[in-house]
């Protein structure tokens, strides 16, 4: 029968090699690339990919700048991947591409077209993997003539490795594989709506990016869950006017960020205010 001292070594050295694998998949490996195409929208300034269907309204003062992309049905995921960012590089087209690799963030929706066939102008109809670009982004990485070009990408993974505690129970610790979305200062909450209907738009959200959940608190009530409206517009139907707010936010890592008395009890509609971040 082994000894409590063996024990206790085997397990160290069983911690120790999956902290490593984590280590190795946080620093050296952002998961496995996948293969999808790019084309680009919305002019040399990117002034035609302002608003869009996560509802991030004006791209250069949300902080989101010209890097960024729409996204076919495949990767949509009906508004859920609004806020995930996405390491990209041009290949298989030497004519067209050029070295760089891009960091862009989902900011829109690419929707289908039906009435074109998937290999000629339909490039976002289901279940093709697609990327239109703002036209700035999309010259770092390829040529404007190219038109469309195919890329490989990859994006925000998490793994979860077990580690068994010496004579007890089973706990779980994440390791995330990630292409992380990093932005200056807060997650950036604007309040809009009106009196017992709180449409709260999260912007400027780091790490993960892609909001999966997110808790109202006023000061008056308890923790609320609030239910995604659409894009990254999150709402309330509780009366909150005259407290101070605070929020909740999960990523689709599992990961949350809690942040206190973000809005003043003298919060207005149409104001944005900023909270704590990833």
């Amino acid at each position: 029968m082994a000894s409590t001292a063996t024990l206790s070594s085997l397990s160290l050295l069983l911690f120790l090699f999956l902290f490593s694998l984590c280590l190795q998949g946080t620093y050296g490996d952002y998961g496995g690339w996948e293969s999808a195409h790019a084309t680009f929208y919305g002019g040399g300034d990117a002034s035609g990919t302002m608003g869009g269907a996560c509802g991030y309204g004006n791209l250069y003062g949300q902080g989101y700048g010209t890097n960024t992309a729409a996204l076919s049905t495949a990767l949509f995921n009906g508004g859920l991947s609004c806020g995930s960012c996405y390491e990209m590089k041009c290949n298989d087209d030497p004519k067209w591409c050029l070295p760089a690799s891009i960091t862009v963030t989902a900011t829109n929706f690419c929707p289908p077209n039906l009435a074109l066939s998937n290999t000629n102008g339909g490039w976002c109809n289901p279940p093709l993997q697609h990327f239109d670009l703002a036209e700035p982004a999309f010259l770092q990485i390829a040529q404007y003539r190219a038109g469309i070009v195919p890329v490989s990408f990859r994006r925000f993974k998490t793994r979860t490795t077990i580690f068994k505690r010496i004579e007890t129970d089973l706990f779980t610790r994440s390791c995330t594989s990630r292409v992380p979305c990093v932005k200056k200062g807060g997650i950036r909450f604007t309040i809009n709506g009106h009196s017992y209907f709180n449409l709260v738009l999260i912007t400027n959200v780091a790490g993960a990016g892609d909001v999966r959940a997110v808790s109202i608190k006023g000061s008056k009530t308890g923790w609320q869950t609030m239910s995604r409206n659409w894009g990254q517009n999150w709402q309330s139907n509780s009366y909150l006017n005259g407290q101070t707010l605070s929020f909740q936010v999960t990523t689709s890592d599992g990961q949350t960020v809690t942040s206190l008395n973000v809005a003043p009890s003298g919060w207005q509609f149409g104001q944005t205010y900023e909270g704590n971040q990833f």
